[in-house]
């Protein structure tokens, strides 16, 4: 039987979309989760439909699902299908839309007595929200007299009171790399939530362990609990704390830790196979209109006193007669699967072929001003190999903003990387849910198609496979996925908390044999024998 998964704050569900793709033994799963919980409604959508995706994958009523997303039904028509109406059905129950904190704590907890069956072995995942630890958050609010009183900064407490009401076995909390430096009242968070999640009640205590590196709290430095997720194959420079605690007197055993890769995975091995599209103008939008804008575009490098200005103003020519994409992509775009001939493990993630297409990859309007500093931008990381600053750019081309326009040469500009490119050949930087403000953070490496990153590029940056799909508006879909973890990240630690509990269901079972090979047979004059529950896991291939 697989074992269960509570996922808390699980926004679309990027870490237990991790725990749930895991199989055992016979190709069988080995997590299943039980209960989902998130607040907000359109994530919580997402999180239904991907419920029921796995509740039909493995049977021929996943073509129903297909159709729905590739847009050839509506969704009312989709949840009318019998096999797709009882796949909701389990996914209402899996999947609550509920705020921790607010919402009622005893229906909570009855809801995850339920789950759990009343099995002992089982895991608590999730990620607190974290804009009261974040770098960016901290920032905005320097001078909020009210900051300290945020309760997001105590919303972890949630967390903490599931494990000590229903004690799992190993839990996995993740967060900002801001929690590691982040205070209240002058008091460091870190330390404090280590202790906590420590010794969360009295008669239960937890080793609280590192994904990177051996040891627990007592001898690891915070540091140690930062994952670099572009060290372990994921296609971005995500940095985030990742806490493995660990329930003692289990005789849970030192685990396996994560192991790198060998060559950090890019953005373009990740996005360059997608369909080739344009940026929309926000106004007057049409496919000679965009291309009119895109080519009056180098014409705004004059005034510019770099030493290379005429081959860059060259460059930026050459990008912009090439850019003859009259499609701006959409919901869904047909094409013919074709598999490499040697995936790589982030295709074998990514892919599927049964979609037939691509969803969910379509480019977001611009102002034909903000084109030229995306046609610049992406020209100049194309020549240099790295992405220009506020700094250097032209002066025509700088964005009209007081503390950019009225300054001294000798002032120092803040927030120079408004304007960055994803190189081709690097990981991206962090995807973050502002991308759903403007894409000017996320501009596309590919100076002809002159446009930011669409859902589907993120989302595959983020390593959500290509099957699963975004509920809400775009603006919806961008948050969603920047608020998410991993799942190629989620799979990976899923990986090492399964080898662990495999590891101590055959230890468990060892002591078990050894005490009954030991044990005297039992006699009529004392009558009496030992009854002893072994815990039965799914035991890994």
């Amino acid at each position: 039987m697989p074992i269960p998964i509570i996922d808390l704050f699980a926004g679309p569900g990027g870490l237990g979309e991790g725990f749930a793709s895991l199989r055992g033994r016979r190709r069988q799963p080995f997590f299943e989760i039980g209960l989902s919980i998130e607040k907000t409604q359109v994530a919580h959508r997402t999180l239904m439909l991907r419920a029921a995706f796995r509740r039909l994958r493995g049977t021929r009523d996943v073509r129903h699902y297909y159709s729905y997303i590739r847009g050839e039904i509506d969704e009312a028509t989709f949840r009318r299908i019998p096999a797709v109406a009882s796949a909701f059905e389990h996914a209402v129950r899996e999947a609550r839309c509920l705020e921790l904190g607010k919402s009622d704590e005893a229906s909570i907890d009855a809801e995850i007595r339920a789950a759990l069956n009343g099995k002992e072995t089982w895991v608590l995942i999730g990620g607190p929200p974290c804009q009261a630890y974040s770098l960016a958050g901290r920032s905005r609010r320097a001078n909020d007299k009210n900051f300290h009183k945020d309760e997001k900064h105590f919303l972890y407490k949630e967390y903490l009171r599931i494990i000590q009401v229903h004690r799992p076995t190993i839990f996995v909390m993740e967060n900002v790399k801001g929690l590691l430096s982040s205070k209240h009242s002058g008091n460091p968070m870190f330390e404090k939530i280590i202790a906590d999640l420590s010794s969360p009640a009295e008669g239960l205590e937890y080793e609280i362990r590192s994904f990177t590196k051996r040891g627990n709290s007592d001898s690891l430095e915070p540091a140690d609990y930062l994952i670099h997720s572009e060290r372990y194959g994921i296609p971005q420079s995500r940095h985030r704390v990742i806490l493995l605690g660990v329930r003692k007197g289990l005789g849970v055993p030192q685990h396996q830790l994560l192991m790198p890769v060998f060559k950090p995975v890019t953005v373009g091995q990740t996005i360059d196979d997608l369909p080739r599209i344009r940026s929309r103008l926000s106004r007057g939008d049409s496919t000679e209109a965009w291309r009119k804008a895109v080519q009056a575009a180098p014409a705004c490098v004059k005034g510019w006193r770099a030493e290379d200005k005429a081959a860059m103003t060259d460059s930026m020519r050459t990008f912009a007669a090439a850019a003859t994409s009259s499609s701006a992509g959409g919901a869904f775009i047909s094409r013919k699967y074709r598999r490499p001939k040697e995936p790589t493990e982030l295709q074998q993630w990514l892919h599927d072929r049964s979609l037939g297409g691509i969803c969910q990859h379509e480019a977001r309007s611009h102002m034909a001003s903000d084109l030229a500093r995306y046609l610049f931008s992406a020209a100049f990381a194309h020549s240099r190999g790295y992405s220009p600053g506020l700094d250097v750019f032209p002066p025509e081309l700088l964005p009209d903003h007081l503390n950019v326009q009225f300054r001294s040469e000798a002032d120092v500009i803040p927030f120079k990387d408004r304007f960055r490119v994803q190189c081709r050949n690097q990981p991206a930087t962090t995807v973050v849910a502002h991308i759903a403000k403007d894409g000017h953070y996320y501009i596309h490496y590919d100076p002809s198609q002159c446009r930011s990153l669409t859902v589907r590029e993120a989302a595959r940056l983020q390593t959500f496979p290509d099957n699963y799909f975004f509920a809400g508006n775009r603006t919806e879909q961008y948050t969603q996925v920047g608020n998410a973890v991993p799942p190629l990240l989620a799979y990976k630690l899923a990986k090492i908390v399964r080898n662990m509990l495999n590891e101590m269901n055959r230890k468990n079972c060892s002591q078990v044999s050894d005490r009954m090979y030991n044990k005297p047979m039992e006699s009529a004059q004392h009558g009496v024998s030992e009854k002893v529950q072994v815990p039965l896991l799914a035991v890994a291939d």
